[in-house]
């Protein structure tokens, strides 16, 4: 005669253990990778091509701040040329008449499928193809036009959704005012929108931040050089890495801090909904 054993079910994990096991395995493959990169990876070597002490010293007292200056300006005037194109684009996207709408989104679907770099060289180039035409304050005009055409594409849709989000009352109520529409849109929707649209308006500055390195591309004096170009010439002339290494990480002294102010303002924004 056999006797049927009977077998206690399995005992489920709660999410608190499950959450913890899996704490447990990502901490065990990082202590595992960590002890690998000890293992194999030799320090002098990354040392002297990465972080040499006396190119670290080369790059930051041999034109490195000026350099960064000039990445600072390219960017700023680029953001402004974008952010004014921008909104016009944003306002034709949403106007009752059809051709502005058209125009509009011809512009920003262009723009937003071409690839920033070569918008860059058409501009540098376009001296050579029109001999009468001289841009203004060369090669900064042009690193504006260049890289302000392809963010105003990329803002124009940010500022239209901040457009769109401020409360159709409010306008109907500045209207009943006597308000014109222009005057309506200038006082009424526009800073309510702007106000919206900041946080992502400041992620657009981190990204031509880094999209200024693309105007190495173009022919620049010394003078005029940013980050990049500057990192790449000094690589150049000693055979070394490291100045290229300190110019990215300079690029980070500009986009940590704008990428906290806007998880703070992100955050604010969240907690006053």
């Amino acid at each position: 005669m056999t006797t049927a054993t009977a077998v206690a079910p399995r005992a489920k994990r709660s999410p608190r253990q499950r959450a913890q096991r899996i704490r447990m395995v990502q901490y065990g493959v990082l202590a595992l990778l960590v002890v690998l990169a000890v293992l194999f990876i030799d320090g002098r070597a990354v040392t002297s091509t990465f972080f040499r002490p006396d190119m670290v010293q080369k790059a930051l007292t041999q034109g490195l701040p000026f350099a960064f200056l000039n990445t600072v300006a390219y960017t700023a005037g680029a953001f402004a040329v974008g952010l004014l194109l921008g909104t016009v684009l944003a306002l034709m996207r949403l106007s009752q008449v059809a051709p502005y709408r058209w125009l509009a989104t011809i512009y920003i679907e262009f723009f937003r499928g071409v690839p920033a770099i070569i918008v860059l060289i058409a501009f540098s180039l376009m001296p050579l193809a029109l001999p009468g035409l001289r841009i203004p304050f060369d090669p900064y005009g042009s690193v504006w036009l260049g890289l302000g055409l392809v963010s105003a594409a990329y803002m124009a849709e940010t500022i239209r959704a901040g457009i769109q989000a401020v409360p159709k009352g409010q306008v109907e109520a500045a209207r009943s005012l006597g308000m014109s529409s222009g005057l309506a849109t200038r006082r009424i929707v526009l800073p309510q929108a702007f106000r919206i649209v900041t946080p992502p308006l400041t992620n657009e500055f981190v990204a031509l931040t880094k999209d200024s390195s693309l105007v190495y591309v173009i022919g620049l004096t010394a003078d005029a050089y940013d980050l990049t170009k500057y990192g790449r010439a000094m690589s150049n002339t000693y055979a070394n890495i490291t100045p290229l290494v300190i110019a990215g990480l300079s690029y980070l002294v500009v986009t940590l801090p704008l990428t906290f102010l806007v998880r703070k303002m992100e955050a604010r924004q969240a907690r006053s909904k």
